[in-house]
């Protein structure tokens, strides 16, 4: 092969060509279900798939291959059910980079994804592949998820919008695997989980237009993640929030000693941002960093705190 090998992808829905016929014909004859009716979607390899369309869903590890899974994930159901085609399995960190020590990008399954922007470059975990592959167009569409900036990460560095949902509004549940008992906990959930009070799926799309669609059709209650239960009955629709003027009137701060460090071309076009946030109408203070911030970066609170959420899930009996 010549040129960079990005490994975006682990593997591909061989019922992928049948299903968009299917739909093609659904569109012909009685009009599309919605925005999303024949778009193609990539998922991250820790969103449970039904097995029927020959996916695995391993979190790319070897450790899951082969396993079971008799149901689609709530959110992978809903695409589904909105006429989407989910076309494959994107690679990323494996376990979500919270099983030892793995570079950025990297799974046993799918190998080391790389940049698609810069050659060998870092695509940001843990959703990485789903960053490369909506950054070089291979789905209209991806899903990350995040406990802790595997959504925004990836999205930045790959230039798409990125949306972290706050958790319960899209549900972690509803996929199932036959799983060793060690690791039966994951039966509940469509995200192979790290903790159930940050772990959230979101879209991550080319324009925030995109990204509002699939967010208003993954979002909603779901009996099988009782953190979606304080959700309205009706979820909003996120496409009506869309407005060229939204930004007049805004007052955003910029906390400026997060830049420490940055590289320099990184903040001139971060710096470029600004001026186009001015333009929209939005008042920006600059600096406006936070009085602890020294604590905030030093302190290591925030890790511990996903460590301790982390480890009590493994040996609470909700999860055996």
């Amino acid at each position: 092969l010549k040129g960079p090998v990005l490994r975006a992808v682990i593997e591909t829905n061989p019922s992928a060509l049948a299903q968009a016929a299917a739909l093609d014909q659904e569109r012909a004859t009685k009009g599309p279900r919605g925005p999303l009716h024949g778009i193609p979607v990539l998922l991250k390899d820790n969103i449970a798939t039904r097995h029927s369309d020959g996916m695995n869903t391993t979190a790319g590890s070897f450790a899951l291959l082969g396993s079971v899974v008799p149901r689609d994930a709530h959110v992978a159901a809903k695409l589904r059910a909105a006429g989407a085609i989910l076309l494959g399995k994107a690679n990323l960190s494996e376990w979500a980079n919270f099983r030892g020590t793995v570079p950025s990008g990297f799974s046993g399954r799918g190998g080391q994804a790389t940049s698609p922007y810069v050659p060998l470059g870092d695509p940001c975990g843990s959703s990485s592949g789903s960053g490369i592959g909506g950054a070089i167009g291979l789905a209209a569409v991806t899903l990350g998820s995040e406990t802790d900036g595997s959504i925004v990460c990836p999205s930045s560095f790959n230039n798409l919008v990125g949306i972290k949902p706050t958790v319960g509004l899209t549900s972690r549940a509803g996929g199932g695997c036959r799983l060793p008992r060690a690791l039966a906990r994951a039966e509940r959930f469509a995200v192979v989980p790290i903790s159930e009070h940050q772990d959230t799926v979101g879209p991550m799309t080319r324009s925030v237009a995109d990204a509002a669609i699939v967010l208003s059709t993954i979002a909603g209650r779901d009996p099988r993640d009782n953190f979606t239960l304080a959700q309205p009955l009706v979820v909003p629709d996120y496409t009506k929030a869309l407005d060229v003027h939204g930004l007049r009137g805004a007052r955003l701060g910029v906390p400026r000693k997060f830049l420490d460090g940055v590289d320099p071309v990184v903040v001139a076009a971060f710096n470029a941002s600004l001026d186009t946030i001015r333009a929209l109408g939005a008042t920006v203070v600059d600096p406006t960093d936070f009085p602890d911030f020294d604590e905030f970066v030093e302190s290591n609170n925030e890790t511990i705190v996903l460590n301790v959420d982390f480890k009590a899930r493994q040996i609470s009996p909700v999860f055996l």
